[in-house]
């Protein structure tokens, strides 16, 4: 099979826009917001690049039963990933969130990892100023971390050199 879909959340804004850079740096890849995903999607892809912004974290952890989130993470739970791979990307603001930056790549990564999911895709944590992050194992985030608000300019570059670096761990 070894089709790859980009899975995204929010629609508009910096997420889409991230999401579209992906997806032009990466090629030949299906794209699909978080709310058209269902557990007969995930079964027909082997390899996965999931992404989301942390803007707004209190989706992230179930206070909002309507959370788009919510409904996918249930749905991944649900699903074994033994065999797929799965990319994590996540924007945050080191300004204005340090103390949380990225987190909610964070939550995906915990969240793919407990449905044995292989987990591709570490960003080193070099060239941002945060405080802390829920998304950083030693010294790399576990999957690219973007800041379009304070590094607009870093983006494409990051954005490129992780998609080479993932089709080869895919």
């Amino acid at each position: 099979m070894n089709k790859t879909l980009l899975i995204f959340w929010p629609e508009g804004g910096n997420v889409e826009q991230a999401t579209q850079l992906i997806a032009k740096a990466y090629n030949e890849i299906d794209i699909m917001p978080v709310t058209k995903v269902t557990g007969e999607t995930l079964a027909n892809y082997d390899r996965f690049i999931v992404g989301g912004s942390t803007l707004g974290a209190e989706t992230w952890e179930g206070t909002h039963s309507d959370s788009p989130w919510n409904a996918f993470l249930s749905t991944v739970k649900n699903h074994d990933f033994s065999s797929k791979k799965v990319a994590l990307f996540g924007l945050g603001d080191q300004v204005l969130w340090p103390a949380n930056f990225v987190d909610g790549l964070g939550t995906l990564y915990s969240s793919f990892l407990a449905a044995k999911a292989q987990l591709i895709g570490k960003w080193p944590t070099e060239g941002y100023d945060f405080t802390d992050s829920l998304a950083v194992e030693g010294d790399h985030f576990v999957g690219l971390a973007l800041d379009l608000d304070q590094q607009d300019e870093l983006t494409e570059e990051r954005i490129q050199a992780w998609v080479k670096q993932i089709k080869k761990e895919f």
